[in-house]
């Protein structure tokens, strides 16, 4: 015990280091941007990519706006693939030996994102140092060094265009390449960390860890959650304090957790417990919550990322201005545009953000640009969807688990309208009541849908189908994307993924 204090005090203090770093950016963000761009561009001017687009040239952000296209994966996946196959010099100076697996796209099944040595220590790496760093400057008299890291990741597997480099999921990369301390706090092993069998992967972590002292989690919410549940299914106790009476913390991604916080409290009945959102992604690692309570995520801009944002209603231009921070407005949905240390230039993430402060930059994710309802005009984002879910689910004593919802298209006899399909941990009190404040609800946050449903004129009251439990783990264990980063897309403007379901269900 005396040894594990000493490594909380030294490893604390270290972590403290870098807090005056991020106040330097917060101060000056365009400065540190463009540093960035610079220092992105000068590296990568003997490229393939460099030379065609004349990074060597390039002595300013609008020159490089003008110089660059921006790109979509399917558009870059031709130079990507060519890294798969060991060229080199194509996007990035640097070998690239690791692939980061993401969800697929039009052209393929799976994305495959290049993650050089650069993205790996100066993205991924020092933004789990600078989660560290946050949780003990805000929370100096805890000790969450003392314990285990339980870690929930996913897997990796050689790279069959070329042996030499091997690709999964972006938790499996990290965790395969963490440096030796981060080794040392972390739990399960990694040869059960990264089985790639999930009921094996989820037994083996429970029998590894349940006699551990675990002080901290990290992972995406729902998949945890069936970790924490299968905990005490195995163990017979009441709570996870029981099991793990130190656990302090919970770093979660991927997923709003807002829906999930009602469970997590039920699970882990502890007014001590903190949790902290971070905002990671297989192609980067963009915002970590720097202050306990807030709801939105410090945007780090010292991760060899450079930044641009498309406002919503410029999506779908064919070749759409684009914005710098300075040139960003609080409350507005925009996409968000990377250039990056792995080689993606002007790459469009996909994802959604609001700014909610601009000193410093704040943002929260309202979505996809892809997940999204819009077959009506009612432009509804997985943030209004987010809030009308917790909202329904406060009000009847609900706690979810699981939801995705689609458009329901004008037809003979009907108007349009949405179908949900919504699984429950605990059942709403009133089911009429849960569907009638979700639409409550969902009105309140989007004036377009609010305008849509005025007099069932448009838009029906909401289709809400209440589904049991295991419904959802059920339909992604069919389609193999158990576990790691995947998630169940919350909406989707068409009928894909909810008519796969229902089927399912007959």
């Amino acid at each position: 015990m005396p040894i594990l204090s000493t490594f909380n005090t030294i490893l604390t203090w270290a972590m403290k280091k870098r807090i005056h770093q991020m106040e330097l950016f917060m101060l000056f963000p365009m400065d540190v941007q463009k540093e960035v761009l610079v220092g992105l561009t000068k590296k990568a001017a003997k490229t393939e990519w460099g030379i065609k687009y004349g990074f060597k040239s390039i002595s300013s952000i609008k020159q490089f706006q003008e110089q660059v296209p921006i790109s979509t994966y399917e558009q870059l996946f031709p130079s990507i693939e060519r890294v798969m196959k060991g060229e080199k010099n194509i996007l990035w100076p640097t070998e690239i030996e690791w692939f980061s697996k993401s969800s697929g796209t039009t052209n393929a099944k799976s994305k495959f994102i290049p993650v050089s040595p650069e993205a790996l220590e100066d993205c991924h790496y020092k933004a789990g140092k600078d989660m560290l760093s946050l949780y003990v400057n805000n929370f100096p008299s805890r000790a969450p060094f003392t314990g285990k890291s339980l870690v929930l990741g996913g897997t990796h597997q050689v790279n069959h265009l070329n042996p030499k480099t091997s690709y999964g999921d972006v938790s499996g990369v990290i965790m395969e390449n963490l440096p030796w301390w981060a080794q040392i706090i972390r739990t399960p092993s990694l040869k059960v960390a990264l089985l790639d069998k999930w009921e094996e992967k989820i037994d083996m972590m429970v029998k590894e860890t349940i006699t551990q002292n675990v002080t901290s989690l990290a992972g995406v919410p729902t998949w945890t959650l069936i970790l924490l549940q299968k905990m005490l299914e195995v163990s017979g106790k009441k709570n996870i304090l029981e099991i793990w009476p130190n656990l302090e913390w919970f770093a979660h991604g991927a997923v709003a957790f807002d829906p999930y916080r009602d469970l997590f409290k039920q699970l882990i009945p502890s007014a001590g417990m903190n949790y902290q959102e971070v905002y990671n992604a297989s192609e980067g690692f963009f915002g970590i919550q720097d202050e306990p309570g807030r709801n939105d995520m410090l945007l780090m801009l010292d991760y060899g990322i450079f930044y641009e944002f498309i406002p919503m209603e410029n999506w779908d231009d064919e070749n759409p201005k684009t914005l710098t921070l300075e040139e960003i407005e609080l409350g507005k949905n925009y996409a968000v545009i990377i250039s990056t240390n792995a080689g993606l230039w002007r790459y469009n993430l996909g994802d959604t953000v609001k700014f909610t402060s601009i000193n410093p930059f704040r943002i929260k994710i309202s979505g996809r640009t892809k997940h999204f309802i819009n077959a009506f005009g009612e432009e509804l984002v997985i943030e209004n969807a987010d809030a009308a879910i917790t909202y329904a689910c406060h009000e009847t004593g609900a706690i979810l688990n699981n939801y995705t919802a689609a458009p329901i298209y004008f037809g003979k006899g009907n108007n349009g309208g949405h179908e949900w399909l919504i699984e429950f941990e605990k059942d709403p009190s009133d089911f009429t009541a849960f569907c009638r404040l979700l639409d409550q609800k969902l009105k309140e946050v989007n004036s377009d849908y609010e305008a849509k449903r005025y007099q069932d004129i448009a838009l029906s009251p909401p289709k809400v189908h209440h589904v049991e439990k295991g419904t959802f783990y059920n339909w992604m264990l069919k389609r193999n994307k158990i576990g790691g980063q995947h998630k169940v897309p919350r909406l989707s403007n068409t009928r894909e993924y909810v008519d796969d379901i229902l089927v399912m269900l007959k």
